[in-house]
């Protein structure tokens, strides 16, 4: 399942079911999770695009985005080819609510944009102008993808495609 922001639709998408059954098995650093229980919550979970409540299970796993898309399209990302730390529930989720818009908008957030060779093209420093920041972005037509990162950390915390 993905999120649209009605306004702009732009899509949220969530890392997919399947890559996060692989994910709860081995990571994308060959390491089993540790899954354990948030007991303060508000980890932002990339499974459902919503921050952990507290007392639920969940692990921090390495996962590579753009490795992942690259494997579905083809793309040759090369040293753009990364991996980091992403929240993700221990056990099965039905994944984002059908109305959720864009996630974790609440702070500032990079906009990576990568090409469809899997490239990077840039990025942007966001607050609080996310919908025209995704219309700026894929105004480019080499644009294929946008990576919404953590600026405090870095950390992958959805894509947006193209369409």
């Amino acid at each position: 399942m993905t999120t649209t922001d009605t306004t702009t639709a732009h899509t949220a998408r969530p890392i997919r079911p399947r890559v996060l059954q692989e994910l709860r098995t081995t990571d994308d650093a060959g390491r089993p999770p540790a899954p354990f229980t948030d007991e303060e919550g508000g980890a932002p979970l990339r499974c459902c695009l919503r921050r952990s409540e507290p007392g639920e299970r969940i692990a921090l796993v390495s996962y590579a985005p753009l490795r992942r898309w690259a494997a579905e399209t083809g793309a040759e990302p090369g040293a753009y080819d990364e991996q980091g730390p992403v929240f993700i529930h221990a056990e099965d989720c039905p994944g984002p609510s059908p109305d959720t818009s864009l996630p974790f908008t609440n702070a500032p957030r990079v906009l990576r944009r990568y090409s469809a060779e899997g490239r990077i093209l840039g990025g942007r420093l966001t607050d609080d102008a996310f919908p025209s920041a995704f219309t700026e972005a894929f105004a480019d037509p080499e644009v294929a993808v946008v990576h919404v990162r953590a600026v405090e950390y870095g950390c992958f915390l959805y894509e947006v495609r193209r369409g």
